[in-house]
């Protein structure tokens, strides 16, 4: 998120909250990874998973991994230069010698006099005096020997960089359309093309340059990478802003949903129905549902909630809230956290703001509106909105545990790694059975000693993660983030131990089979059983983009493209978030350039 590091925004996995679209407990241990943020996922694909899923996604994974290791931002990239000179020759390539035979005289002399023109020009261009430099490399190119590929490239591209200091777009555009077409792998030509495609807003285009030139580069040039990351992340707002904008809502998977509720523990409308709520069952109606006593929308939503019956819960909350019922407030709240479920922060903005406005209300309804409200700002990339409203929820209801479990993980995904341990500490003072909280705050210790590469704090960290899981044997979050800092040492046997008992506990959480996947393929290198698990994970949870995400990445580094793409677009389609849906553009639109590319060039990145 934060300035300095322009291609996390591309990634968007890195740093962005993982629950349900900014309804609360953002990316530490939101329910959409299984309680794994996003850059976790970028270290646990690691090495086996060599090259291929687009430009931005392959650098920014190893630039975590740098980052992770406390190595600094991009140690291991060229810092070439700008591109701006020309030169003297074009990229190497066969049949650049001069001919020998026949007419061999003829053509030296009108290759010589070609080459002096460029040499003039080049001089020309050194000295600033780019409209008499354009004059040259024309006259090169008009006495060059049409049969001279390379050395014609090579004018054709130079008169592309003056007319780049002219900022001419379109005639560099055209230049060096040329010199591609005489030179096809020419990175210089393509490189500025895609830079002349930038400024003429043609980002399809510009990508598919970009996208070229890493590849001819091998990946390892930081101003190709940061120019791919850039058009990525436009394309993708883009793309993500209409389709967000007209997109269905969708409720997420039963387990999702329960999973987010499962992270409150001073949450009004997530506790169970009263007594006193109920009427006894009818015992001529054996195995149905409970009636609700009173004639109230608000109950029957809650009636609704405990039968699993969550695409009634909205227009029931609505009821109560047009007829002002007693229970508008909490209403209100239920309805604010079903639309962020479904995707729609715009509807339950309104709600969350007036039930923070009703001083009258329960001190916890409100202060669950801030933390949920906070969350969805967070999501929306506004932190300090975010943190106002953690710090407010704090002012109002100072023994509420779940504002410190939700401002803590705000505070990791902020890298205020001292501010998140002191807020899991209250939270544990306030709720010393909080098993969530002890675990994100090993994780937290973790994630601080992980970064800055202090081996005792790891250790410590590490003796830290078998105190809670032995403590709360019951806790899947536990064991999961046990298994990401065990697959980071490496020590994979153990963390795939982990894995299986997340799974014993929580067989029908999805993402946790992603995870396990993942480490099959760090681990073993066993392609296929990490696709099996992956695939397992859609069957048990068919809206899990998660996986659809995991499995189009995947497919990419293996070559196969359209299934990378349709993969990509499921997960799209079921995108909570209008970040998480740029996101996931940015990798399909990586694929599509991949795709483009290799039919126009030939070029393809090393595959699994």
């Amino acid at each position: 998120m934060a300035a300095s590091k322009p291609v996390e925004a591309a990634v968007v996995a890195a740093a962005a909250p993982s629950s349900a679209s900014g309804v609360g407990g953002g990316g530490t241990a939101g329910p959409g990874t299984g309680g794994l943020p996003r850059w976790q996922l970028a270290l646990a694909v690691g090495a086996p998973l060599l090259l291929g899923a687009g430009a931005i996604y392959l650098w920014s994974r190893q630039q975590r991994r740098r980052e992770s290791r406390g190595r600094g931002d991009a140690s291991g990239l060229k810092r070439n230069s700008e591109r701006k000179t020309p030169e003297g020759r074009a990229s190497p390539a066969p049949g650049s010698g001069h001919p020998e035979g026949p007419g061999a005289h003829l053509d030296m002399n009108s290759l010589d006099r070609a080459q002096a023109a460029k040499n003039k020009g080049n001089k020309y261009f050194k000295a600033g005096k780019y409209e008499q430099a354009i004059q040259c490399y024309t006259e090169a190119i008009s006495l060059c020997p049409t049969e001279k590929n390379v050395d014609l490239s090579t004018f054709y591209q130079n008169r592309a960089a003056a007319f780049e200091q002219l900022q001419k777009w379109k005639e560099v555009a055209q230049d060096c359309t040329k010199a591609v077409e005489l030179n096809p792998k020419y990175v210089k030509a393509l490189f500025r093309r895609a830079k002349a495609h930038e400024k003429l807003d043609n980002k399809k285009e510009c990508l598919e340059d970009v996208t070229a030139v890493c590849i001819l580069e091998g990946f390892q040039n930081q101003q190709s990478m940061l120019l791919a990351d850039k058009v990525l992340k436009l394309l993708g707002k883009e793309k993500a802003k209409e389709k967000y904008k007209n997109r269905e809502p969708l409720m997420p998977s039963p387990q999702f949903i329960k999973s987010y509720f499962s992270s409150f523990t001073d949450d009004i409308i997530s506790q169970p129905m009263l007594k006193g709520e109920k009427s006894d069952e009818d015992k001529d109606k054996e195995g149905e549902a409970l009636e609700v006593k009173e004639n109230s929308g608000y109950l029957k939503a809650k009636q609704y909630m405990e039968e699993e019956n969550y695409d009634k819960i909205i227009s029931e909350c609505s009821k109560e809230i047009d007829a002002e019922g007693k229970y508008m407030a909490e209403a209100l709240l239920l309805r604010a956290t079903f639309y962020l479920l479904i995707g729609s922060a715009n509807a339950a903005k309104p709600d969350l703001d007036k039930v923070i406005s009703l001083k009258e209300a329960n001190v916890k309804l409100r202060a669950n509106a801030l933390i949920k409200r906070g969350s969805m700002y967070m999501q929306q990339q506004q932190p300090l909105l975010s943190t106002q409203d953690f710090n407010m929820a704090a002012d109002i209801d100072p023994q509420n545990a779940d504002v410190y479990h939700h401002r803590g993980q705000l505070k990791i995904l902020l890298d205020q790694v001292e501010e998140a341990v002191a807020d899991f500490d209250e939270c544990i003072r306030l709720r010393p059975e909080s098993a969530l909280a002890q675990a994100q705050k090993c994780f937290a210790l973790y994630r601080q000693a992980y970064t800055g590469n202090n081996s005792s704090q790891i250790q410590a960290a590490m003796k830290g993660f078998e105190e809670v899981i032995k403590k709360f044997p019951r806790c899947a979050e536990g064991y999961a983030l046990y298994a990401q800092a065990l697959t980071d040492q490496q020590q994979f046997g153990k963390a795939d131990e982990m894995y299986d008992k997340c799974i014993d506990l929580e067989p029908d959480n999805a993402t946790t089979y992603v995870h396990k996947g993942l480490l099959q393929l760090q681990w073993k290198q066993d392609l296929d059983r990490g696709l099996e698990l992956i695939s397992k994970a859609i069957e048990i949870d068919n809206k899990c983009d998660f996986a659809y995400e995991t499995m189009g990445t995947i497919e990419v580094q293996r070559g196969n493209m359209e299934k990378a793409i349709d993969m990509f677009n499921k997960a799209i389609n079921l995108a909570k978030s209008e970040m998480e849906m740029a996101h996931l553009y940015s990798l399909c639109d990586a694929a599509h350039a991949q795709t483009e590319v290799a039919k126009k060039y030939g070029l393809k990145p090393p595959t699994l």
